[in-house]
């Protein structure tokens, strides 16, 4: 079945509400690729020359140190842009960004989407207001690493990840991601991630599946982030 791009652009936080005429410019400025489950779209350091949409599928985005230890930072999916930073400033890439699914893009390049830019205000807005999202989930995550100990920074990742990318089921809230992402979402290892998910588990927290966690007890795992914050790590 067909891909109707307006659609995703209309529901993209960074393109709606902006005007039909719009939305039809971008559909027409924009190109679709498709890339493999574990594709790289592209690499941390790479040239910020595009904006990219994902229309199907799932992305995640990344960032290695120089030792060559990667953190998993986000996970995008239908209906998020990614990439805007390098794109506006010209710089390189700040992480990697590469396909957990097969995914379709949406990629609109810098110079068109700068162009964009000049000829429509209300984008402007949009663009502020999503970077402003953007370095907020930043600071928040830098105060979660240095601050908190490490069930409550377990605890609270699943419920952001639970809010926004969950699916709702009979039993509770499915997250597709494995113990391994989990761990890398956080910067720890997987053993100690696997050793609290079991002990929630057994208290009827969460359940563990291949793949995915499901959370059972949201209140449970917010009264963790709550009694723990105030704790050193």
């Amino acid at each position: 079945m067909a891909i109707n791009v307006r659609a995703v652009l209309e529901r993209t936080l960074l393109f709606r509400g902006l005007p039909s005429a719009a939305l039809e410019q971008i559909a027409r400025l924009s190109t679709r690729r498709t890339y493999p489950r574990d594709a790289v779209i592209f690499s941390q350091s790479d040239p910020g020359d595009a904006l990219f949409g994902v229309i199907t599928g799932r992305v995640r985005i990344s960032a290695s140190s120089a030792g060559g230890r990667e953190v998993f930072l986000n996970i995008m999916e239908p209906g998020d842009t990614f990439g805007e930073i390098a794109l506006l400033d010209g710089q390189a890439r700040t992480a990697s960004a590469s396909a957990t699914a097969t995914s379709e893009l949406l990629i609109v390049t810098r110079e068109q989407f700068l162009g964009l830019l000049a000829r429509e205000p209300q984008l402007v807005d949009h663009l502020l207001r999503l970077l402003c999202a953007r370095l907020r989930w930043v600071s928040e995550f830098a105060e979660e690493s240095a601050l908190l100990p490490v069930p409550a920074r377990l605890a609270r990742r699943l419920l952001s990840l639970g809010k926004l990318h969950g699916h709702e089921s009979r039993a509770g809230l499915e997250l597709k991601v494995s113990q391994e992402e989990m761990a890398r979402f956080l910067g720890l290892s997987r053993q100690i991630v696997n050793h609290h998910l079991q002990e929630w588990k057994a208290r009827h927290w969460v359940d563990l599946g291949r793949g995915k966690i499901m959370i059972l007890n949201s209140r449970a795992l917010e009264a963790v982030v709550a009694s723990d914050a105030g704790m050193d790590g």
